[in-house]
């Protein structure tokens, strides 16, 4: 479970060392000099994260663990979480879709809204700059907690401006969100973008880094499996027949599954995206690819999202999963039998993550079909367990996938045909897409792991700290 004490977030301290194996012992003694040379820096000021969740989505899956290796190199750093209503969480997804280029639920972005957003987060003023010191540097997460950077920059903190979204062009959604984000995060002391084309001009290039994220590999979501284990993994949640072994006791609550008939036989090939319910995401675009242009007959497809329930700041999230249940139910019989959504409850993050690691392990290909994409975690995650990934070619997803190399790009993300038809190439062609595989699997070693991230912000935060 999530281990809070008030808005803050309780971290433990994890050994960086643990990545030797991986990524060998001058990149690990590398990240150990360079944290104490930071902790020397800091000296009795810290590090402080502020976000909207402890628990669902990329960017809470990435502090936990890098506060963790932070921790573990003994850098003091810190973790608090903001709080709001739900329709506080309305204008900020209103937000988020707009800085990935979509109109979201087509609601206003106006005077009565900006009210809200400020009342919400003046409510939150106390909490959480008063887990703040003069001094210590902080990192604002995303549009939701944008609005503190003011009182932050007043109690006498160095503000970075961390933006996980963006889209690569521009358009009527984007400068709408940018216009009301931009009064916030302009006065950042920096700014960092996964990937310089989502920032907007007229942010400060000599105050702009671009860092992409990362994953572990340790982390539950991306600790080793057996087969067997991911079979009774499977077994245990519901999604896969279990084939007669016996189901994980880990998994103590099923995975809620719309399906019609019986549970994927394990020897059939599975298609697989796993995503939030969110627009951007494109569940339905999966559904629709997959039903209409896969010819491979025994093929099944999976669309894995958490629990509607779970995700406290994705207030879209059940209108999607309904969305997606009806455009399933409306398919041709035959076709129905062989697609299964998927809610994983998130009532225990470890849980839902030995689930989901167990899902991408299973499948024959890795799906992110997104219409937008920041960076795309699940695709990363995908590659270091040597699945092949279809995926668009949009936002971080082309940093990390290298077209016929690392995975398959579907250029247009809206056209269902050579979406279906990269799938039928590797559903045909087992060889190719072990290859693929065992790439994307050195590819992530070399540029996505924690050691890389974490070195990339400590240069960013000793350069703050030099400023003075």
């Amino acid at each position: 479970m999530v281990a809070t004490l008030g808005n803050t977030v309780e971290v433990p301290p994890l050994d960086p060392r643990r990545l030797e194996p991986i990524v060998g012992g001058d990149r690990v003694e590398e990240l150990v000099a360079r944290g104490a040379e930071l902790q020397a820096h800091l000296g009795a000021r810290r590090i402080v994260n502020v976000n909207s969740t402890a628990a669902g989505g990329g960017v809470a899956e990435m502090l936990w663990t890098l506060l963790g290796y932070a921790r573990g190199v003994g850098v003091a750093a810190d973790w608090v979480v903001l709080t709001g209503d739900p329709e506080f969480f309305a204008v900020t997804k209103r937000i988020h879709n707009g800085l990935y280029g979509s109109p979201g639920d087509g609601g206003e972005l106006d005077d009565a809204e900006r009210a809200h957003y400020e009342r919400a987060l003046a409510a939150n003023v106390g909490a959480v700059c008063g887990r703040v010191r003069s001094g210590d540097v902080v990192l604002v997460h995303d549009p939701q907690p944008a609005g503190l950077i003011a009182p932050l920059r007043e109690r006498g903190a160095r503000v970075v401006w961390r933006c996980h979204v963006g889209y690569d062009g521009g358009n009527e959604w984007t400068e709408r969100a940018w216009e009301f984000v931009r009064p916030y995060v302009e006065s950042a002391d920096a700014f960092v973008f996964s990937r310089e084309a989502f920032a907007p001009s007229w942010v400060d290039r000599a105050r702009l880094r671009v860092i992409p994220p990362s994953i572990d590999p340790f982390a539950p979501k991306n600790q080793d499996l057996t087969p067997f284990e991911v079979l009774a993994v499977l077994g245990a949640a519901g999604i896969v027949a279990p084939d007669g072994i016996h189901p994980d006791p880990r998994v103590r609550s099923p995975a809620q599954v719309v399906r019609d008939g019986p549970a994927v036989d394990p020897r059939a090939p599975l298609v697989v995206q796993v995503s939030r319910w969110d627009r951007i995401k494109d569940m339905g675009g999966v559904l629709a690819g997959f039903a209409r242009h896969v010819e491979a007959p025994d093929a099944h497809l999976a669309l894995v999202g958490p629990a509607v329930s779970g995700v406290t700041d994705d207030p879209e999230g059940e209108q999607i999963w309904s969305e997606t249940v009806a455009a399933w139910s409306a398919l041709a019989p035959g076709t129905r039998r062989r697609i299964h959504l998927v809610t994983v409850p998130m009532d225990d993050p470890v849980e839902n993550a030995l689930v989901i690691n167990a899902v991408q392990r299973h499948a024959a290909i890795v799906v992110q079909k997104s219409l937008a994409e920041g960076f795309g975690l699940t695709v990363a995650e995908a590659m270091w367990k040597t699945r092949p990934v279809v995926a668009s070619a949009v936002g971080g997803i082309v940093d990390q996938v290298v077209d016929g190399q690392t995975g398959l790009l579907v250029d247009d993300p809206l056209d269902l045909e050579s979406f279906g038809a990269a799938l039928d190439r590797l559903l045909h062609d087992p060889v190719e897409a072990e290859r693929l595989g065992r790439n994307a699997r050195t590819h992530v070693e070399r540029r996505f792991l924690g050691d890389r991230h974490l070195l990339e912000y400590a240069a960013l935060i000793a350069e703050l700290l030099a400023r003075g």
